[in-house]
Order: C-alpha cells, then sequence, then structure tokens
C-alpha cells in the first residue's frame, strides 16, 4: 500500500490542453431575454391571440380613463348642486337653472328636474287631483330618472368585467398553442433536446403573461368604479326620498 502511494506521488500531473483550459476558464454568457423577438418570432396561433389581448388592453385603458372622467364629474356635480339645494335657495330658482337650454341636467340635478316638472305639471293641469297621487306620480318620474342615471354610469363597464374574466384564459389558449407547436416541431429532429423546445415555449408563455397584464387592471378598475356606482345610486336614493318628503311638506301646507 505504501508502496503503491509512492508511485502515485511520484507520477508527472499532464497540464491541460490550452483549449480545454481557456474553455474551462471561460464561463458561457446567459443569452439575454428579448421580449419583442419572442413575440415577433412566434407562431401564427400565438401571435394572433397576443394581438387579441393587446386590443383588449387597449379597449379596457381607453374605458377606464374614460369613467375615471364621468366618476369625477358626477361625484363634483352632486357636491355642488346638494350645497346648492340645501343652503336655502327657491326651488323655482333650482328648477329654471336645471331646465336651461344652455346645458344638459345630469345625475342628482336630473332626478330634482325629473321630479319637480312632473310635480308642478300635475298641479297645473289636474287640480283637481289630490296630494297622494300628484306625490306617487313626481316619485315615479324621480325613479325612472334615477335608473337612466345609474345604467349611464354602468355604461360599458361589462367590457372591464369581460376582460378581466377572460383574458387569463386567452392567454392559455396561445400558451397550449404555442406548446403543441413546439413539441410537433420534435417530429422533425433526431435528437431531442431541452434547446429545441425552450424558444417555442418561451413564446407560448409570453401569451399567459399578456394575458395576465391585460386582466388584472380590467378587474381592478371595474370592482372600484362598481363601488362608486354604488355610492352614487345611493346618494341619489337618498336625495329622491328627502325630496319627495319635502314636496308633501309643501302640498300639505298648500291645502291647509
Amino acid at each position: 500500500m505504501t508502496d503503491l502511494l509512492s508511485m502515485l506521488a511520484a507520477a508527472p500531473v499532464s497540464a491541460l490542453p490550452a483549449d480545454a483550459a481557456a474553455a474551462a476558464a471561460t464561463v458561457a454568457p446567459v443569452a439575454e431575454l428579448d421580449y419583442l423577438q419572442l413575440v415577433l418570432h412566434a407562431s401564427w396561433p400565438v401571435l394572433i391571440v397576443m394581438i387579441l389581448l393587446v386590443l383588449a388592453s387597449v379597449m379596457s385603458w381607453f374605458v377606464i380613463f374614460r369613467k375615471m372622467g364621468v366618476f369625477s364629474r358626477a361625484g363634483r356635480e352632486a357636491d355642488d348642486f346638494e350645497n346648492r339645494f340645501w343652503s336655502g335657495a327657491e326651488i323655482t330658482a333650482l328648477y329654471r337653472a336645471a331646465t336651461d337650454r344652455n346645458r344638459v341636467a345630469t345625475g342628482m340635478e336630473a332626478i330634482f328636474e325629473a321630479g319637480y316638472r312632473e310635480y308642478a305639471r300635475l298641479r297645473q293641469q289636474h287640480k283637481n287631483l289630490d296630494a297622494r297621487s300628484q306625490l306617487e306620480s313626481a316619485q315615479r318620474a324621480m325613479r325612472a330618472t334615477l335608473a337612466r342615471e345609474v345604467d349611464r354610469l354602468e355604461h360599458n363597464l361589462e367590457l372591464l368585467a369581460n376582460v378581466g374574466s377572460t383574458a387569463p384564459y386567452v392567454g392559455l389558449v396561445g400558451t397550449v398553442f404555442g406548446i403543441m407547436v413546439s413539441f410537433h416541431g420534435l417530429a422533425n429532429n433526431k435528437q431531442a433536446t431541452i434547446a429545441s423546445v425552450a424558444p417555442g415555449i418561451s413564446e407560448a408563455l409570453i401569451a399567459t403573461a399578456m394575458g395576465l397584464f391585460a386582466a388584472i387592471p380590467a378587474v381592478w378598475a371595474y370592482n372600484r368604479f362598481a363601488t362608486r356606482v354604488e355610492r352614487l345610486s345611493v346618494r341619489y336614493e337618498s336625495f329622491a326620498e328627502e325630496f319627495s318628503s319635502i314636496l308633501q311638506r309643501q302640498t300639505h301646507v298648500e291645502e291647509h
């Protein structure tokens, strides 16, 4: 045993070839991921899915920015009209301002205008009609206008809901097609390696990522806008009830 160890210690150590040493010393650089090239070189099914997702994302962002302006304006108009209504101004003056032809009444002001117009019309044309019928007619007019205003606020929100719920699945469809194309291409290769399918799988996964990027903002915006619709609807309903009480008291005073 001692002789064997002595022989191994005395054996000359041969140096690695120059090419092998250089190869061992050099670390292969990691290839950078070029997302644009992945998209441009994607297969046709995956490319079609990507285009659809981009269009859905653009449409959802257009609706998001548009609705941000609509809800911001609706909140300001509701605050402004409530301040004028409860400041002690005469109802007839508020009605004349609401029916000004140079502007269109919306939101809370439109509810007020519809209720008072119906109330004043019945009192002028049907003086023999009892006060309860006049009040109920005004309430129906306000409810109809309230429903139209809420519908206007909810307009196009279904697009955000559809994009948020379907975009991830559309992206998955593109991913499935991309993986199918990648594995089908292995049939033409005698030697199947991960390098031969990696580009196709990367292209396919881009479709899933794009589906998520389209869906997440749409879901967030839909939840936020749905909450704002509910809050404004509650404000409109509360105002309609309060205005109905004012009309009822006014009718009672005029009758006595």
